[in-house]
């Protein structure tokens, strides 16, 4: 039963979830959100996310017009680490993830200097069961982390190491969109990345990025990074220990460290995970919600699940990283 309403959008907030839900009566569904598009914008400005339900998205150009509407602008994929099937530009599918392996918290192409500040996603199939993309607040798991972690990786930031093999996560061809070497080694350092193509035609990268940066409206300080998601200690031990035997330990096709090189232990991944976990709220979804997520603000996961699951997603209005780092 819901907690208690808001008046503006008539949002209702079950107990225990800060999540608002409006449930909406639309015959097209477009028109319906255009006419709310600045209270929409608004309402996830205010609380990090926001579920409509009843919609009746039932098809993918409905969903693409839906967030064209909703975005001031729509990114492509770039340092993808899973793949996506495009529906549209800027409309993808979720990523490519085993079904029984969840994906942890994570904001977005954090990883990247540009960063989308909204992310928009819409379910066109739920799952039999599973298959919940949960939030966390950033700005409270800052504050739940231990102050010297979070000093650390304020000061030092944290490094994404990343092979490229082709056999476990995309083959650098698919990342960057390119076969031309050249070309990749030009995006790189744009893009403030080491790069360095090894003996057997392979890549592999480095990139430094900042572990806090400050919301662009509110300037509240926020833990925006995937250095648990992208850590082989988050890895199921069967895949980790089998990537380990293949590739090595230095090899694996993605890993996090700390700002400084230092390998991250799996008591401090740990550690990050169960913040999070304690800092999670969850809706189950139904066929033709949409979700607008706070990129900067709310981290997102996506639990294992069973049955098919189609939930599109479009990342939009970027941002330079550099200038939210207040």
């Amino acid at each position: 039963m819901p907690l208690h309403a808001s008046a503006a959008l008539d949002l209702t907030f079950h107990a225990g979830s800060w999540l608002p839900l409006l449930h909406a009566e639309a015959g097209d569904p477009v028109t319906w959100l255009a006419e709310r598009r600045t209270e929409l914008r608004s309402a996830v400005r205010e609380h990090g996310a926001l579920l409509v339900r009843g919609l009746g998205l039932n098809s993918a150009g409905t969903v693409a017009g839906a967030f064209r509407l909703l975005a001031d602008q729509l990114m492509p994929q770039h340092e993808a680490f899973a793949s996506r099937s495009a529906y549209e530009e800027g409309v993808f599918s979720s990523l490519s993830w085993p079904p029984d392996q969840p994906m942890c918290m994570h904001h977005e192409l954090s990883y990247a200097l540009r960063v989308p500040t909204l992310l928009l996603t819409a379910c066109l199939t739920a799952p039999r069961s599973g298959g919940i993309t949960g939030l966390a607040d950033a700005r409270a798991i800052a504050a739940a982390l231990p102050a010297d972690l979070v000093e650390r990786f304020e000061r030092e930031g944290w490094l994404l190491v990343r092979s490229y093999n082709g056999e476990v996560g995309l083959h650098w061809t698919e990342a960057f969109g390119t076969g031309d070497r050249a070309e990749v080694e030009r995006y790189c350092r744009a893009n403030d990345i080491e790069s360095e193509w090894r003996p057997d035609g392979s890549l592999r990268t480095r990139q430094l990025r900042r572990a806090l940066i400050r919301h662009p409206v509110s300037g509240e300080r926020c833990w925006f990074n995937q250095i648990a998601f992208l850590n082989q200690w988050t890895m199921s031990p069967e895949v980790r220990e089998y990537l380990v035997e293949v590739y090595g330990p230095d090899a694996l096709p993605f890993n996090t460290a700390y700002g400084n090189g230092e390998p991250i232990g799996a008591d401090v991944v740990d550690l990050l995970n169960d913040v999070y976990e304690a800092h999670t709220v969850r809706e189950p979804w139904q066929p033709g919600d949409l979700m607008l997520v706070d990129n900067i603000r709310t981290a997102h996961s996506r639990e294992a699940y069973e049955g098919a699951r189609e939930v599109l997603v479009a990342m939009g209005d970027p941002m330079p990283v550099d200038a939210l780092s207040g």
